[in-house]
Parts: C-alpha cells; sequence; structure tokens
C-alpha cells in the first residue's frame, strides 16, 4: 500500500478535485492522509457543493435557495458523492498539521485547488506548506497539482532556490476557463462578488490576468513554451463546457511530465486522479 498526503486549507477547497482523487486513490488501494493549517478537519468551498449564491439574486437569503445557473456551476452528483464519502473517512476526519510533514513519510503528494481567495490564500502562501512542496519535488517522488495546486507549486522552491516547477511541463487553470467564469458572474449582474472566480486581482497598472493562474505559474517556467493546454480545435478539452467521468475521459486534459502530473479544472478530475494513482502504483 502506498501513501499519498494531500494538503488542504482550512476552508474553501474544490470538492470535485479533493474529492474525486481521494475516492480514486482509496479504490486503486492506497492510503490517503490529509494535512491542514491546524490539524482540524477542511471545509470545502460550500458555493461548489450547493450552488446556492452563484445566480442572480444568491445574496438574498431566502431567494438564494432557488438555483439555476448554480446548478450547472456547482460540483456534479459523482464529486458531491465522493464529497459526503470523503467527509466520513478517518484520515480526513484526523489531519496532520502543515509543520507535522516529513516527505519520508509519504510516497506521493497531491495538490487540489480551489478559487475562493478567503480559504486559497491560505493555502497558497503558507511558507510551510511550500517549503514541503518543494522538497517533495527535489526527492523525486511522484507529485499531482491541478488547478490552483499549480499555483502553489509554482512557488515552492527547490534546494537549488528556482521553482519546483522549473524545467517541467505543466498545465493549470487557463485564463481562457478562469477569464470566462469571471467575466460570467459579471454579466449576470453578481455585483456583490463578481470576483469569486479570482483568487488574486490585478493591481492598478497591471495588465488583465498578470495575476491568472495562467500567468503566475508561466513566469515560473524556464520557458513559456512548457505551459501547455487543451489543442484550441477540440472543443469538447477546450470549451469549459464538459467534464470527464469514471467512463469517458474525452473532455480531460492532463500533462504528465516525469513524475508529475498537471490538470487544468475539476473537469479533468478523474482522469488526473487515475494517471496520478497509476503513477504512484509503479513507483
Amino acid at each position: 500500500m502506498k501513501t499519498v498526503i494531500m494538503p488542504l486549507p482550512s476552508r474553501d477547497f474544490d470538492p470535485s478535485e479533493a474529492a474525486v482523487s481521494w475516492q480514486r486513490l482509496v479504490q486503486d488501494g492506497h492510503r490517503v492522509r490529509f494535512a491542514t493549517p491546524d490539524g482540524k478537519p477542511a471545509s470545502a468551498d460550500p458555493l461548489m457543493l450547493t450552488g446556492e449564491g452563484l445566480d442572480l439574486w444568491g445574496f438574498i437569503p431566502l431567494l438564494k435557495k432557488f438555483k439555476l445557473l448554480g446548478l450547472v456551476l456547482r460540483a456534479n452528483a459523482d464529486a458531491r458523492r465522493a464529497y459526503r464519502a470523503m467527509q466520513r473517512d478517518a484520515e480526513f476526519l484526523a489531519p496532520l498539521r502543515y509543520d507535522a510533514l516529513a516527505v519520508a513519510d509519504f510516497n506521493g503528494l497531491l495538490l487540489p485547488g480551489g478559487h475562493w481567495s478567503r480559504g486559497m490564500r491560505e493555502y497558497l502562501e503558507d511558507t510551510r506548506l511550500q517549503a514541503f512542496v518543494g522538497a517533495f519535488f527535489d526527492s523525486g517522488k511522484p507529485v499531482a497539482a491541478i488547478c490552483h495546486g499549480v499555483v502553489l507549486a509554482a512557488r515552492a522552491r527547490r534546494a537549488d532556490g528556482r521553482s519546483a516547477l522549473h524545467g517541467k511541463r505543466t498545465t493549470a487553470l487557463t485564463w481562457k476557463l478562469e477569464s470566462s467564469a469571471w467575466s460570467l458572474m459579471r454579466f449576470l449582474g453578481r455585483f456583490w462578488n463578481a470576483a469569486y472566480y479570482r483568487t488574486y486581482s490585478e493591481a492598478r497598472g497591471e495588465p488583465r490576468g498578470y495575476r491568472s493562474v495562467q500567468a503566475e505559474v508561466t513566469r515560473a517556467l524556464a520557458s513559456p513554451a512548457d505551459f501547455q493546454d487543451a489543442p484550441a480545435g477540440d472543443f469538447r478539452k477546450s470549451s469549459g463546457l464538459f467534464r470527464d467521468s469514471n467512463v469517458d475521459g474525452r473532455p480531460a486534459f492532463v500533462v504528465i511530465d516525469g513524475t508529475y502530473v498537471s490538470a487544468r479544472w475539476p473537469g479533468d478530475a478523474h482522469s488526473f486522479a487515475a494517471r496520478f494513482s497509476q503513477l504512484v502504483a509503479r513507483r
């Protein structure tokens, strides 16, 4: 049995990326342990679980229960079932603290994402976690990162001081996907939190998209060409309208570079987890 560590923020992580990955790894016979800043169980982004608050009227206490867009944008049924199961898992209920993590204790590392800044910034900016991720890359053991989890990998530093992703080929949440979701929120008039899909916003004078996931990750790479995206001509993969499943991987786009696996968003989660699980099993 191989042991994979999955660090999570205290709150607001994406339920699909974490729970679908957990489910696949456990089904394949791996042990999954969790870590949080304080050693207390984490909680996923509630908007992604319920869809409440994603519609135009989402700020009105009673009306937010009536969901239209929220039903489309929230985690799908498979992911919600996986999350409910993960919540009952003994390992999920007894996470380690970030500062108790040691590379030698684990065979693989998986970094899920999310986007709501309240919880995700805590995760992405934690220097203890960045140091652990950098050391894990240095070890040569398998690492997987999806969506904003790739930002954490980009911010981690190897022993030589370079980003853990320097010299790697990777994908992450693309600017096309991030800006499309951001624009949708503004178009629909979600004025009270129009930047819900942006973890970081541009400062005055910075070009549009400078603080996007794709832009930050690309700046950490040896070459901009090392950031990869699905072929524009493949509508199923590139449109953001389709999600993969256990039986249909066609919408997914996953990049594998040696012992490193990356993916863009929850729509890649099943294929992402399967590829990583296979890699861990072979090591």
